[in-house]
C-alpha cells in the first residue's frame, strides 16, 4: 500500500517506547507465550481493562531493554519503517474519516497513537505486549507494539504491509463506534443481557473489519497489487474458529467474540467492495 507521508502536525502520537517500564516478575516471556496470549485476546476477546489487570497480576516476565522511542512525532513515527507505516495510516485514516463526519454534523476527534515496547501505560490500566494491538476507549488511544508485527507474519500467517495497515483500520473503526456512542450502547447492552454480550461483541468487531474495508476502498488508487488478499488472509487468519483449532480447541460458536473467518473476510470484503460505511450496519437484523 502506498500511503502518502504523515505530517506531524495532522496526527496524535504518543511514544513510550524505551522508558523501561517493568514487564513484571518472574521468567522471560517467549514467542509462543505470546502468542497464546493473542490467541487469547483474540479469540475471547477480553476487555482490555480485564485483560490489563489480569496480565499485570500475574508477575509474568521480567524487565528487559526496550527500544528508544522519540521525543515528538516525527521521531516517533521514524523510528523503524513499521513505525512510519503505522503513522501513515493513522494520518490517512484520519483524512478519510473527518469528512464523512463532518458530511454527518458528527463531531471528529482524532484518534492518539501510542507505541509502546513490552509493557506501558493506558487510560485502561496497563498495557502487555502480549494483548496486541488494542483500543481505549478511556482515552480514545490506539495502542500498538510493533514486535506484534512479527508474530503476526511469524506465528499467525498474516504478512504484508496491508495486512498491518488493516490492524490499524480495524481498531480505528472501535474509535469511530466511540465518537458515534454506538460503543456505550453496546456496553450497557451487554450488562443487562449478559447472556447477548458475546453475540454483539462480535457485531461490534465484524463492524469494526468493515469500516477497515471502507477505509482501503475510499484509498483504492493507493493500493498495490495483492493488498486486499493480503487483508482478507489476515482476517482469516484471526478468526475465533481458525483460532481455537489453532489452539488445539474445538471452535464452538457460542464462544465467538470476534467472529469467524469466513464472517471476517466477508465484512471487510463488503466494506472494500462497496466503499460505502452504511453498508457495515452488522446490527440490522436486530431492529427488523
Amino acid at each position: 500500500m502506498r500511503l502518502d507521508d504523515f505530517d506531524p502536525g495532522s496526527i496524535s502520537v504518543e511514544d513510550q517506547r524505551g522508558r523501561g517500564l517493568p514487564i513484571g516478575r518472574g521468567g522471560q516471556v517467549g514467542c509462543g507465550t505470546i502468542v497464546i496470549a493473542l490467541i487469547a485476546y483474540f479469540v475471547f476477546g477480553v476487555d482490555p481493562m480485564q485483560t490489563i489487570g489480569a496480565v499485570q497480576q500475574s508477575g509474568v516476565g521480567q524487565e528487559q531493554a526496550a527500544p528508544a522511542g522519540g521525543t515528538n512525532v516525527s521521531e516517533s513515527c521514524t523510528v523503524d519503517e513499521v513505525s512510519r507505516e503505522t503513522c501513515n495510516a493513522l494520518s490517512s485514516l484520519n483524512k478519510t474519516w473527518q469528512p464523512i463526519f463532518a458530511r454527518d454534523n458528527i463531531q471528529f476527534r482524532q484518534p492518539k497513537l501510542a507505541f509502546y515496547s513490552q509493557a506501558g501505560s493506558s487510560g485502561c490500566g496497563t498495557a502487555q505486549s502480549a494483548m496486541g494491538p488494542f483500543y481505549c476507549p478511556a482515552d480514545q488511544g490506539i495502542y500498538i507494539d510493533t514486535d506484534f508485527y512479527r508474530q503476526m507474519d511469524q506465528q499467525l500467517g498474516a504478512s504484508g504491509d496491508f495486512a498491518r495497515a488493516y490492524v490499524i483500520a480495524h481498531e480505528y473503526g472501535h474509535h469511530i463506534q466511540t465518537m458515534v456512542g454506538l460503543s456505550d450502547q453496546i456496553r450497557s447492552a451487554q450488562q443487562q443481557n449478559p447472556s447477548r454480550a458475546n453475540n454483539l461483541q462480535v457485531r461490534m468487531e465484524l463492524q469494526a473489519d468493515c469500516y477497515a474495508g471502507v477505509w482501503a476502498a475510499k484509498n483504492r488508487d493507493k493500493l498495490d497489487a495483492g493488498d486486499m488478499e493480503e487483508g482478507l488472509r489476515a482476517a482469516h487468519q484471526i478468526g475465533d474458529d481458525v483460532l481455537m483449532k489453532s489452539a488445539g480447541r474445538r471452535p464452538v460458536e457460542a464462544s465467538f467474540t470476534h467472529g469467524s473467518a469466513e464472517q471476517r473476510m466477508t465484512w471487510l470484503r463488503k466494506g472494500m467492495e462497496t466503499g460505502d460505511e452504511n453498508q457495515c450496519d452488522t446490527f440490522a437484523d436486530l431492529r427488523s
